[in-house]
């Protein structure tokens, strides 16, 4: 079980952060309707907010512009976010503000899955522009190495996905954040 600040026992959210693939917005979804929270999704809100999709505004305004836009938005998620499941895009804890930001909004899970995994998981998507145009291996294998120490900062728990199912992922999750 997680110790925790009276504030995020008040506001009972849950925070999924991790790698792109490590399936933040498939647990997120599930331990919503089991918790009976609302769901968001960064990317998701970020998508409506630009009427376009991730992947065409980083070729417009590039990724320095987005990351601005996402710290914007958990800015004001962290003024309103109440008794719901957050996931984030894969970068947003990349910066320091966001990281604090998380962890005052709510318990913040870290979701690790194995580079194996994560491969697995992204061959063949092309929505992702961070992984365009370069050995998807290659690619994953620098990222990874480069954000997972980041996630660990940000997370109140790190959670391994490698060969769980979600119900049990899930019920880890509802095992180490009780409120």
């Amino acid at each position: 079980m997680i110790e925790l600040e009276p504030n995020l026992k008040i506001r009972k959210n849950i925070i999924l952060i991790g790698f792109m693939g490590s399936g933040k917005t498939s647990v997120g979804e599930k331990l919503a309707r089991a918790r009976h929270y609302r769901f968001l999704d960064t990317d998701q809100i970020l998508e409506e907010e630009f009427g376009c999709s991730i992947r065409e505004y980083f070729e417009k305004k590039g990724e320095e512009e987005f990351r601005r836009q996402e710290t914007n938005l958990m800015r004001w998620l962290s003024l309103s976010l109440r008794g719901s499941v957050l996931s984030t895009g894969g970068g947003l804890p990349l910066r320091e503000e966001n990281r604090s930001l998380l962890r005052e909004t709510g318990v913040v899970i870290y979701l690790k899955a194995s580079e194996e995994t994560t491969i697995a998981r992204l061959r063949g998507d092309t929505t992702r522009p961070l992984l365009a145009g370069e050995d998807l291996s290659e690619k994953v294998h620098r990222l990874l190495n480069e954000r997972r120490p980041i996630y660990e900062r940000a997370a109140h728990y790190t959670l391994e996905t490698d060969k769980k199912s979600f119900y049990e992922i899930i019920k880890e999750i509802q095992t180490v954040v009780v409120f």
